[in-house]
Parts: structure tokens; C-alpha cells; sequence
């Protein structure tokens, strides 16, 4: 009996198990009074299938009965490849993309997926050789590879992109400054951090929040709070509100140097903008204040906060009264 492509189809996509799916198919196809191949969508959907199935490597042997394998369908394929860490697999994948007509969606997957897997050195290969396929890097390909240089420490080459970038007349992107923007900072490079900060406005990328409080985390982390605390005001300046955050990492930063009247100053601040401390943004200012003697502001502090509503910790009780104590006893 002879079965159509369409009644092939149904009889696959109903079939549960990919493995006997497939033995349906190789059954179809052996058979000498077969009507026309199988429908191109009936492949795309059983190569998926098989991909994500205990034997990915069977829809490697599908993709020979496409003549111009769709690009989706690789680039699809790449990820899936990618997140079994099935690396072989993805090299055996390439000879596929050259018979498939070349898109930069499905190349940036797959320089995605090899960036994945660890193998960077030959998704900067792809990207070198995209040119040669008459493609051109769009900002997602940027991107990918900026990110993937950033998790193996490469920084600088990863702001080397952002410029190459910029100089094709295609700005990054925000996410982009801010993956390159944490990595520069975990690496310490607070200074080159602060400096592509300053640069994103005149290369039309507005910072925002996220941005500033990634450099401003940077430094406090550093042991540098008034380099922070110039960061912080460079946002209002130029009309990004601080928030939560950006005001709690300054203040516990401060208390750490032991700048504590600077300290009070931004907490002060930050509760007139309508923004609501933590306790423990007030008890790291009153234990300063405290630590050094100045049991008046820490008491004020302690004022404040009870006024706003938030809870003293009974260790913020304990340093305010201790200080008491010790001076009517002084």
C-alpha cells in the first residue's frame, strides 16, 4: 500500500518514541513503490525530535536527505548540540552549513553554540570567516562574542569589540556595555570600568541605573567609596535617579573606610528622595558612629529610623546604649 507524504507525516509527528518515528521513516524511504519523498517539515520536526533524544546523533543522518539544509533548522540544531555539550557533534554539523544557503541569524547561533562550549578560538574563527560568506556582523554577533571573551577573562579584547563596533557605525547595545562593564570590574580594572562608563553617552548609549551601580558595587567592593560616591553623583547629574542599591552600597561602603559623617550625608539623602533603608544600611552607620565615639549622631541616627518605621536590630539597641553607658561613666 502506497502511503502519502501527508499521511507519513501524521503517522510520525503522532508517533511518541523519535527512535520508531525514525525506523518509520527509514521504512518509508527503503520502500521501492514509495510515492515522492517526505515532506521537508516531517524531516525539520524529526530531526529535532532526535536531537533532544538519547541518540542525537541520528538527526545528523537526516539532514543528507535535505538538498539545501534550512538554516533554522541548523542553527536550531547548533544550540541543542551546544546545551548537551555534545562538541563532536556540532563539528559534524559544518558541513551541512556550507550546503545551506548562509544567514547571519543561523552563523550567530552557532558561533553561539561553540562560544558555549569553551571552544571560543573557533567561534572567533567563524566570526573572521563571515565575510568570506558575504555576511556581515550584526550587533548580536558582537555581542555573543563579547560575552564569551568576558567569561574567560579576556576584557579587553571584549572592549576592543565594543569599539570595532561603534566605528562600523552599529552602537552596542546596553546589555552589551553592561557584560563588559561587570567583567572589567570583577577584574579589578576599576579605572578602564569608570573610563567606558564615561564614554557611553558620547557614543549614544545612555547609561542607566544598572550601569552606574555596576561600577559603584566595583569600587566599594575595592575599598575605593568616595570614587563611588563620585559616581553616584554623576548620575544626578545627568538625570539617573539612584536607588536602593546605588544609596545602600555607598552608605555601607563609606562605614567600611570610616567616613562616617559621609555616610550619614548620603543616608540622610537617600531617606529625603522617599527611599526607605534597610536596617541594616542604618545600623552599619550607627555602629560607626559608635565605634568612634559620637554617640550623638548615632543616636540621631537610631531617631530617624525609628521614625521611618524600621525596626532597630537588637545589636543596633546594644551599641547605642553601650556608648551611653561608657560615656556618663567616662
Amino acid at each position: 500500500m502506497t502511503i502519502s507524504p501527508a499521511r507519513l507525516h501524521k503517522l510520525i509527528t503522532s508517533q511518541s518514541n523519535p527512535l520508531l518515528a525514525k525506523e518509520l521513516l527509514d521504512l518509508y524511504l527503503s520502500s521501492p513503490s514509495r510515492s515522492p519523498s517526505p515532506h521537508p517539515s516531517t524531516i525539520h520536526s524529526l530531526s529535532l525530535r532526535l536531537a533532544g533524544s538519547p541518540h542525537p546523533s541520528l538527526s545528523l543522518s537526516l539532514l543528507r536527505l535535505f538538498p539545501n539544509p534550512p538554516p533554522s533548522l541548523l542553527s536550531s540544531l547548533s544550540l541543542i548540540f551546544a546545551r548537551l555539550s555534545r562538541t563532536e557533534l556540532l563539528f559534524s554539523l559544518l558541513p551541512h552549513f556550507s550546503r545551506s544557503t548562509p544567514s547571519i541569524h543561523s552563523y550567530n547561533r552557532l558561533i553561539l553554540a561553540f562560544a558555549r562550549t569553551n571552544h571560543l578560538a573557533y567561534a572567533i574563527s567563524l566570526f573572521k570567516r563571515l565575510s568570506s560568506l558575504n555576511l556581515s556582523p550584526n550587533a548580536t554577533t558582537y555581542r555573543i562574542l563579547a560575552q564569551a571573551l568576558c567569561r574567560r577573562g579576556q576584557v579587553t579584547a571584549a572592549e576592543f569589540l565594543l569599539s570595532e563596533m561603534q566605528h562600523k557605525g552599529m552602537p552596542p547595545d546596553l546589555f552589551a556595555y553592561t557584560t563588559v562593564l561587570n567583567s572589567l570590574c570583577r577584574k579589578k580594572k576599576l579605572r578602564e570600568a569608570y573610563r567606558l562608563l564615561c564614554r557611553m553617552r558620547p557614543r549614544g548609549s545612555e547609561p542607566d541605573i544598572c550601569h552606574y551601580n555596576t561600577v559603584i558595587v566595583g569600587f566599594c567592593r575595592e575599598g575605593r567609596a568616595l570614587d563611588a560616591c563620585k559616581v553616584l553623583d554623576d548620575m544626578s547629574e545627568r538625570g539617573v535617579q539612584p536607588n536602593l542599591v546605588s544609596y545602600s552600597t555607598v552608605v555601607h561602603g563609606l562605614c567600611t573606610c570610616g567616613v562616617f559623617d559621609k555616610a550619614e550625608g548620603y543616608l540622610v539623602e537617600m531617606m529625603d528622595r522617599g527611599i526607605v533603608p534597610h536596617f541594616s544600611v542604618f545600623h552599619g552607620v550607627v555602629k560607626g558612629f559608635c565605634g568612634v565615639g559620637n554617640v550623638v549622631n548615632a543616636a540621631s541616627v537610631l531617631q530617624r529610623m525609628l521614625g521611618l518605621g524600621v525596626r532597630p536590630h537588637v545589636e543596633t539597641w546594644d551599641l547605642v546604649i553601650r556608648s551611653v553607658c561608657t560615656q556618663i561613666i567616662a
